[in-house]
């Protein structure tokens, strides 16, 4: 486990009251493993009588609503968000105060933070308090101040939280290694202690070292310093090992089952689907009566460690996403005596069968379809999680018609990937997969997207947009000569101005895509006025049998008038 030890000190200094605030928060078990652990400090500024209450706050809700985030989302998208809302409240103080129009004198402060989680450590920072690495004894300054110079020595703060309604935030992150020494300081401390005296009362701790960033603030207060000042020092004592949060249960793989098997309370119905890799049960709560689907790995699977964490992982997701679009999963009851994961059970049939179903859906039951899968897609990215498998077979129509995404086997989490995430190759299914996935690269957002607008583009023509040359293409320059095939067919009827959409969100290039999936779904109801204007196709490409029937018209006019030329 990831071992961290503390030592903070704050003083007042010669001033009479202490603006700068400080704390940290290092949990322990599983809030350590999936949040990590902060070292918080924010220093107020003097021109400012309230400053010290934007300190404070600052300090004190980011520890809170930091672990309140969604233990999906990475560090950096989580400690943002925590940011800019902590931002968004100070700015919005200071205009109903009395200080309104005057940035040096309203609700601002610095801000700077570490995040310490399984083997990194991002530090996120606004203004001029600074963080420093101490490693085999070399300093090494990872932030940069946040000043403006007015000439000489005078200079002020050009950023910090509360001065508008958006924070531009620095942020990076590194390695961690055992021995690694941070140090955060407030301008009223490394003003008036230079870089060896740092190293050198770091180098000195005893014991635990509570005593350490003490002797930093009097050492600095001895030099002459006449501001506040606080220091922060953290020693890592220890790295974490694992290479990921979820480890597969050490729990017997259970035998291949059959409808009246029991394992623990469940009482098995049916099968669903059987795989070399794993097997899909419909099962009922033998208390509750609650129907779910449980899913079994092969026995042959029981040795890849990979296989069982993504299991583990599936069933993990399905608890946090809160979405009708979204299959669930139902709450534990009880301990199990085997290795196996629950989700629910939508009663229905899926997308494949329901296609076969109705092959004279209209452009309304298509883009109901579309739309109810993207809000699936959109709740999942809230959450910093990648489906990575949109395809028929993984989407469920209900019983009131409504899509629902299942199966998160190949999903991707945004926190796992922190941790040091496997290669597993191309996620999902090859025919549905983005371009980047073959070229090695991780998934993004634009990915479930692309993957979306393949299934648009099936749904309205049975057919894939490149065939199968996407999966053959693993180089940039393959991926260059893809030629996207056009969704306009003569004997359906498609808005011409909707195979612009499509090609747009089939780019091989995930940056020339749509940039949000929202954007992709009002195109695909409401015609691009670009599209529209500009990439409307000829009548022979659009319509050709009106095409020909209107050129025959006209050929037969020609000649009917060619003849009463020549007989009257």
């Amino acid at each position: 486990m990831l071992k961290l030890a503390l030592s903070q000190y704050s003083s007042a200094g010669e001033k009479t009251q202490n603006q700068d605030s400080y704390g940290a928060r290092l949990p322990d078990s599983d809030l350590l493993a999936y949040k990590g652990a902060s070292v918080v400090l924010a220093d107020g500024i003097s021109s400012s009588q309230v400053s010290h209450i934007a300190s404070q706050v600052a300090v004190k809700q980011f520890l809170d609503d930091y672990y309140c985030t969604s233990d999906t989302l990475s560090v950096p998208r989580a400690a943002n968000q925590v940011i800019q809302a902590i931002n968004r409240w100070l700015y919005g103080q200071t205009k109903q105060s009395p200080y309104a129009g005057e940035q040096d004198k309203g609700y601002v402060c610095t801000f700077s933070a570490l995040v310490f989680k399984h083997q990194r450590v991002y530090w996120f920072h606004v203004g001029d308090a600074r963080i420093y690495r101490v490693r085999h004894g070399q300093l090494e300054l990872l932030t940069r101040d946040h000043r403006q110079y007015a000439g000489g020595q005078q200079h002020y703060l050009a950023n910090a939280l509360g001065i508008a309604n958006t924070v531009g935030v620095d942020s990076d992150s590194c390695a961690l290694s055992v021995d690694d020494c941070f140090v955060l300081l407030t301008d009223g401390v490394y003003e008036h202690v230079d870089d060896q005296t740092i190293c050198g009362l770091v180098a000195q701790r005893t014991g635990n070292g509570s005593d350490t960033a003490k002797n930093l603030v009097e050492t600095a207060f001895r030099n002459g310093s006449d501001d506040n000042l606080t220091a922060q020092v953290v020693w890592v004592e220890s790295v974490s090992t694992d290479d990921g949060v979820i480890a597969a249960d050490e729990l017997p793989i259970p035998a291949v089952m059959e409808a009246g098997d029991e394992i623990d309370d469940y009482r098995i119905l049916r099968t669903l689907y059987n795989s070399a890799r794993s097997h899909v049960y419909l099962a009922q709560h033998k208390g509750s009566q609650q129907q779910v689907v449980l899913k079994a790995p092969s026995v042959e699977m029981a040795h890849h460690s990979r296989h069982l964490e993504k299991c583990c992982l599936e069933e993990w997701i399905m608890r946090r996403i809160h979405s009708e679009y979204v299959a669930k999963a139902p709450a534990p009851m009880g301990a199990r005596s085997a290795f196996y994961t629950l989700s629910e059970f939508v009663p229905g049939i899926t997308l494949t069968q329901w296609i076969m179903d109705n092959p004279n859906r209209d452009m309304e039951d298509n883009r109901r379809v579309i739309e109810q899968v993207a809000r699936g897609l959109m709740a999942l990215h809230r959450r910093d999680v990648l489906h990575q498998d949109v395809r028929p077979e993984n989407i469920m129509i209900n019983a009131d018609g409504n899509a629902i995404l299942i199966d998160m086997g190949a999903a991707s989490v945004g926190t796992m990937n922190e941790m040091g995430g496997h290669d597993d190759g191309v996620p999902g299914t090859a025919m549905y997969a983005a371009p980047e996935y073959f070229l090695g690269q991780a998934g993004s957002e634009a990915s479930d997207l692309f993957s979306l607008a393949v299934l648009s583009y099936y749904l309205l023509s049975d057919r894939y947009p490149y065939g199968t040359d996407v999966a053959k293409c693993t180089s940039v320059a393959a991926q260059h000569k893809l030629s996207y095939r056009s969704v306009l067919d003569p004997n359906r009827s498609i808005p011409f101005w909707l195979d612009a959409t499509l090609k747009k969100a089939l780019h091989p290039n995930p940056l020339k895509r749509y940039s949000t999936l929202s954007e992709f779904i009002y195109d695909l109801r409401h015609p691009n006025p670009a599209y529209v204007s500009r990439n409307r196709p000829p009548l022979l490409e659009r319509n050709p049998v009106a095409f020909w029937q209107v050129t025959s018209g006209v050929l037969l006019c020609i000649t009917l008038w060619l003849l009463a030329e020549r007989f009257l």
